[in-house]
């Protein structure tokens, strides 16, 4: 028998198992036939069609054929390639990032396929966490109809900070907060009653890039932005550490540096600095550094040999301390690295007396959206588990229509 199945022993606990085992597993093939489900889910065709039908009355599965088309609803039973996906405007789940100087949002459709996103410019330091959460969710909420917000189960929240279990943020010294209910806030400025989770950038970051592309092994995931923060995933699941503050590697004291940290090295702000002060405009931007290294400007290529040799070190402790099979770039600096990934991989080379193995290093594939796309992801996961208040209802009550 499935194990989902087992884990309760009351009828509506029993229910709840089998509901979410069936969505876990549509989710994960995608589109899968009645007689498939029922066989990864240990149960019977009878069982399983009354799962299925209870998620089609609900609005969370339909049929299609296998070409993906829509099956029409009074098609005749039982012809082949009929196959079950799920419906994805049944739910969207909302991602907010507050970085130092920007905000990104974006929603997530219960396929978890990204349906909006934004990002503005925003001086959180010099703003209140009121000011910083209304305006990352006026944002998000800008962009999403009136229906998908009537659709929606749940707000992610992530920060540059250290947060309690709980929702509480008790030091983010980058963005100057400090004992600050995260959670209670979102609930305050969200349009609609909904379950909010708030997580570390980098974690929500290694999140939703697990969420792409599977995480089995070992993999280290760097948000580069202002600061650094660091993810780590073990098999699937978040390591947080101790205190929930492991992978916080931007905080590292660098030898010889004076006293600075990896983030002062290698974090946007430094570069910007530089290159402003290396070609005498004090307005230039990232933008502008990462377009003077793809034209081989002399300047903007110095400072890019600097940082590459300060990340090799950094990802070389990393290497020693972790043995990752592979480590994940993200943030706006991430877009640095592909163009000195040669030179990164000869630092990391002459920096080792006894090789160690050299883990797979790749930009993850919307670098800048990462973190507010996990923080979504969050509440999609959340959604198709058992703690999902969903299908919690009571014996024999039907699955809550999407549409109602």
């Amino acid at each position: 028998m499935n194990d989902a199945v087992s884990i309760g022993s009351s009828p509506r606990r029993i229910r709840q198992n089998n509901i979410v085992a069936a969505l876990q597993t549509i989710y994960a093939h995608r589109s899968l036939s009645r007689a498939d489900l029922a066989r990864k889910l240990g149960m019977n065709r009878s069982s399983s069609g009354e799962i299925v039908a209870e998620l089609t009355e609900g609005g969370f599965v339909q049929e299609s054929d296998e070409s993906g088309k829509q099956r029409p609803e009074h098609s005749r039973a039982g012809r082949p390639g009929i196959m079950l996906e799920l419906v994805p405007d049944a739910a969207f789940f909302v991602g907010i990032e507050i970085g130092v100087e920007h905000i990104s949002a974006a929603v997530v459709d219960l396929s978890a396929d990204v349906r909006a996103c934004r990002k503005i410019a925003f001086d959180t330091p010099s703003s209140t966490v009121e000011e910083a959460v209304s305006q990352g969710v006026e944002l998000i909420v800008s962009a999403m109809a009136k229906g998908m917000i009537g659709r929606c189960k749940g707000l992610g929240i992530s920060a540059p900070a250290h947060i309690r279990p709980d929702g509480i943020v008790t030091l983010a010294p980058i963005i100057g907060w400090r004992d600050v209910s995260l959670k209670e806030i979102g609930r305050s400025a969200f349009p609609a009653a909904v379950p909010i989770a708030v997580e570390n950038d980098a974690n929500a970051f290694a999140i939703g890039d697990s969420y792409r592309h599977g995480a089995a092994g070992v993999t280290l995931f760097l948000l580069m932005e202002t600061g650094v923060g660091g993810g780590i995933m073990i098999d699937g699941k978040l390591f947080r550490g101790g205190h929930g503050l492991a992978g916080e590697i931007g905080h590292t004291l660098v030898p010889g540096s004076g006293g600075q940290k990896f983030e002062q090295l290698i974090g946007r702000e430094v570069l910007i600095r530089q290159y402003r002060e290396a070609v005498g405009r004090k307005h230039a931007d990232l933008q502008e550094f990462l377009g003077g290294v793809r034209d081989r400007v002399p300047a903007a290529v110095n400072i890019a040999e600097t940082w590459s040799r300060h990340l090799a070190y950094a990802l070389l402790q990393a290497c020693r301390l972790l043995d990752p099979d592979r480590i994940v770039l993200g943030g706006s600096v991430a877009s640095l690295y592909p163009m000195v990934a040669a030179r990164v991989a000869v630092h990391m080379s002459e920096g080792q007396n006894i090789p160690f193995p050299t883990p797979e290093i790749v930009v993850d594939d919307d670098a800048e959206f990462g973190s507010a796309f996990g923080a979504a992801c969050m509440l999609h996961q959340r959604f198709l588990s058992l703690e999902s208040e969903e299908f919690g209802s009571e014996d024999g009550a039907p699955v809550q229509s999407a549409t109602s």
